[in-house]
């Protein structure tokens, strides 16, 4: 029996051998590179490779620098990183690496011939970065965290852009860091992708180079500006730098005189590239401005524009989006701005933000450029994002609640007071009605008098008991509900025509009365069936969607004063759609924007609720051509809430709620009532503690959903995969985001591989790829099936080992046995097996396991994204009908309006 064995574990190293002869080499280059650098002062021990390609499309790229130590305060090292590609290449995302403790600052260039290409040089002589033109891609100071480009939006390098290498480019301000002889190794992960973006990003700098500021002097203002001469442009980030004396740096778009505000921010925080404001565009014939804000207090000298640390800076950078067509990589600005022009500056331009002693203690003791702490702020992320995970994004319908019966009529509205009550605002024993209004929506039915039940109750979200009662003998047929930071609640009702702000201390009396009752109008003065009302919890304006018969949103001031009104939004004017029915509205108080349910455009848009400029539209095949209300929640990074309806036109959606992540406006759940269906969900609020309420008209009831019951997330249940079976190799859901679960083989430990989310072609993308591209696309598909991953001769060895041992055990220990017992001892076989202890290992080894029923058997569970599993397949394999444009703005003709609708 020996030597059988021993040819089968001699096979097996055979086998073993080979398959790692012909191993993916990307696999084995991702495996060296997850190996290297484990030490952070012996990363000159071993030769980084810069390059790890996740999948044919996606790659990410190390620039760092290779082990320095600086020989003196004030040092500039650059090192060069060629483009890995020849072909076009889209930077999406820079994670830096590197501690304002070793590092004053890092800029990544893009150029075609860098000065050297030879390890490291110093570039703070004449030698400078690179011999041609280089543009700015990428700015990094104070513990800044990563920057993350918008979904379709990258930086193009490689190919025809100019930009074959990558220079980095560091300061070392204070040489005092590097005492204890450790090298640096600090520098950027370039996360890149081969997929072609719809928009090239870009950088705008705009540079003093001329401010003196006088010792003592406590105010001097460096002001930059230019008129902006190339294709129009969106900026979508901004980032300030300064050296100790700054202030405040703020930036401007200026078009007919007006200053419109970029972005601003204390360069005494994390110098990060922060959020722009909201979608400013800049076109040909504006002027782009900036003011830096210093001081010179404490200074005995003059400070001027420098490069060390005891100079100053003034930069003011703009990351940007272009459409692909007119692409520019990088602009600046260097000239000074006139001293007429900047008279009319906002004055927010010359106040200082306040950084407080604590957060710059924070940001001093933030890190160390090591992989230590890269692995560290690399596991909090991983954590957090597992919290986020956990919370569970799945609602379930609470069927216990309400405990009692609540006594309703149509639910037209629901708020949520300061002490997160709900409140519900119903119709009581009045109906909306085909007979209810005439042609000129004027109310028919005013002989029945006002609701004479509360239509506004008070109810206890936990058990559903109600509180308190008011709005007795005050409406006809109420519609929208909110309420402001006094508990006051704001109400419309469509037959009235009005918008009324209602005392909550149950004594029934209107304390501000907009609009002429039952006499529907368009001007300042009169609503029609106004549907909404949402109030801004800063500045208490008023803001009210106007409505069944009007299409416009209006502004007005707490006290009920006329501001201000707009209508339907589009990034495209010469395809704008007005609103149809803007059913409901919701203020983001992160974000001060204001979002309407276009009901029957079936979309939700956004604008700045301040100067009502459009923002974004989201706009889903699964909406089914209505969403009736729509709420938001800040967790998660911004989370709006929808529900939608029936259409009149046969286009219907199942009836169901919606969670939308804001940022990406991916669809993040669905959900409905398990037992009683929805009928006609009319409004929806969520709580704090993420509890979701719906009301719904056509049921007359509210239906109370929560995540308490959630599913498990998706690395939850990769990890209980992991326990159950080693023998699996790949497990892919369909669920966002995709997770990839890899089962390691032999001695090595189990793996979770958690690849980031991979930006999806539209279908017109798709439909325009060259058919060189699909055939390319194939190739690399075949070669990685073939040669990626764990090879199937591996895993066939490790599984063919134990298994000759049993079976050789097994013969033994029978052979020891007939000749001890002769024949007295027999060892019977099981049915369709090899041998008892074969048929067993068979038995629960061999058969098929199946994950779907697996998790079906869970508690709450649901099947989506479970029902296809593939124990080969890999993130690379995606259904490419499932990728749409439904998130994108849709503008066909709109179907003729409908007849007067209840709702």
């Amino acid at each position: 029996m020996g030597v059988p064995l021993c040819c089968a574990v001699v096979l097996a190293f055979i086998c073993h051998s080979q398959s790692l002869e012909i191993e993916n080499p990307l696999y084995r280059l991702k495996r060296y590179q997850d190996s290297a650098w484990s030490d952070p002062n012996d990363c000159m021990s071993r030769t980084r490779q810069p390059v790890v390609v996740t999948n044919p499309y996606n790659f990410s790229v190390d620039v760092r620098m290779p082990g320095v130590v600086p020989t003196g305060s004030d040092s500039y090292l650059c090192m060069a990183v060629p483009v890995p590609t020849s072909r076009d290449a889209y930077i999406v995302d820079f994670v830096p690496h590197a501690s304002m403790d070793t590092a004053h600052h890092m800029l990544l260039y893009g150029c075609q011939t860098p000065v050297s290409t030879n390890s490291y040089w110093d570039c703070g002589s004449v030698q400078g970065t690179c011999e041609d033109e280089a543009s700015i891609i990428y700015a990094w100071a104070r513990n800044a965290p990563p920057t993350k480009l918008p979904k379709d939006v990258g930086f193009k390098v490689g190919g025809n852009s100019g930009i074959s290498y990558f220079v980095l480019q560091i300061h070392y301000g204070d040489v005092s860091a590097f005492r204890d002889h450790h090298r640096d190794c600090s520098g950027l992960t370039l996360r890149m992708t081969s997929r072609p973006q719809p928009f090239i990003a870009g950088m705008y700098l705009l540079m003093s180079v001329d401010t003196v500021i006088p010792p003592g002097k406590r105010v001097t203002n460096a002001d930059i500006a230019c008129d902006y001469t190339s294709y129009p442009i969106y900026p979508f980030a901004f980032r300030t730098h300064t050296h100790h004396l700054g202030k405040v740096v703020s930036g401007y778009r200026i078009r007919d005189g007006k200053w419109t505000l970029i972005g601003r921010q204390s360069p005494q925080l994390p110098q990060a590239f922060y959020a722009a404001n909201k979608d400013v565009d800049v076109k040909y014939g504006d002027t782009i401005a900036a003011r830096c804000l210093f001081t010179g207090e404490g200074r005995t000298t003059k400070t001027y524009i420098g490069g060390t640390s005891d100079d100053e800076m003034c930069n003011f950078y703009i990351m940007y989006y272009m459409d692909s067509k007119h692409a520019v990589p990088f602009m600046n600005c260097m000239e000074t701005g006139s001293k007429e022009l900047f008279r009319h500056i906002p004055a927010e331009a010359s106040v200082p933000i306040p950084v407080s002693p604590d957060h710059m203690m924070s940001m001093m003791h933030t890190g160390h450029a090591t992989d230590h702490q890269d692995n560290r702020s690399q596991l909090e992320t991983k954590k957090a994002e597992e919290e986020v995970l956990d919370q569970g994004y799945h609602l379930e319908e609470v069927s216990a609640w309400p405990e009692s019966p609540l006594q309703l009529g149509q639910v037209s509205g629901l708020a949520l007071d300061s002490d997160a009550n709900l409140v519900i605002f119903h119709r009581g024993d009045h109906h909306w009605g085909v007979n209810s209004f005439d042609n000129q929506a004027r109310y028919q039915q005013r002989s029945l008098g006002p609701i004479q039940q509360s239509t506004i109750l008070v109810v206890d979200p936990v058990k559903g008991q109600v509180l308190k009662a008011s709005g007795r003998n005050m409406f006809y047929l109420p519609h929208g509900i909110t309420t402001d930071k006094d508990n006051n609640y704001w109400v419309t009702d469509v037959a009235l025509h009005q918008v009324l702000k209602v005392s909550s201390d149950g004594r029934d009396e209107a304390l501000v009365v907009l609009g002429e009752a039952f006499t529907p109008g368009s001007d300042n003065d009169h609503f029609c069936q106004p549907t909404d009302v949402a109030v801004d919890t800063v500045t208490g304006n008023i803001y009210i969607s106007d409505g069944y018969c009007n299409t416009r949103i209006l502004k007005f001031s707490p006290d009920g004063k006329y501001l201000s009104e707009w209508g339907a939004g589009s990034s495209d004017r010469r395809r704008r759609m007005l609103f149809r029915i803007p059913h409901s509205l919701v203020f983001l108080p992160d974000r001060q924007e204001l979002c309407v349910a276009d009901r029957e455009n079936g979309r939700i848009q956004c604008f700045v609720a301040n100067t009502g400029e459009f923002v974004k539209e989201i706009k889903k095949e699964e909406f089914g051509g209505e969403v009736f209300a729509v709420s938001y929640s800040p967790a998660g990074g911004g989370l709006i809430y929808a529900v939608n309806g029936e259409s009149p036109y046969g286009h219907s959606a199942p009836l169901r709620g919606f969670i939308i992540d804001y940022s990406t406006k991916d669809i993040v759940d669905t959900f409905s009532p398990e037992k009683q269906k929805f009928k006609m969900p009319h409004d929806i609020v969520v709580n704090k503690d993420g509890s979701v309420f719906v009301g719904d008209a056509g049921s007359d009831s509210v239906f109370k959903f929560t995540s308490e019951k959630a599913h498990r997330s998706v690395k939850k249940g990769g990890i209980e995969v992991q326990e159950l079976e080693e023998m699996e190799t790949f497990v892919q859901t369909n669920l966002k985001p995709v997770h990839k679960v890899t089962m390691a083989v032999a001695a090595q430990p189990k793996t979770v591989a958690v690849p980031q989310k991979q930006p999806q072609p539209s279908r017109a993308q798709t439909q325009q790829r060259r058919p060189e591209d699909e055939e390319e696309e194939k190739k690399m598909k075949a070669e990685q099936s073939g040669r990626g991953g764990v090879s199937p001769a591996v895993i066939t060895t490790l599984l063919l080992i134990p298994l000759v041992l049993v079976i050789s055990i097994g013969v033994f220990i029978r052979w020891r046995k007939s000749r001890i017992y002769g024949n007295r001892c027999e060892v019977k076989a099981e049915p369709n097996s090899s041998g008892g202890i074969l048929g067993k290992l068979r038995g629960k080894a061999a058969g098929g396991l199946n994950l779907g029923n697996f998790f079906a058997s869970q508690k709450g569970y649901s099947r989506q994204g479970f029902d296809r599993l593939s124990t080969e397949g890999s993130d690379q394999e995606k259904d490419e009908e499932e990728t749409t444009d439904s998130e994108n703005e849709e503008y066909s003709a709109p179907p003729p309006p409908p007849p007067a609708s209840s709702s």
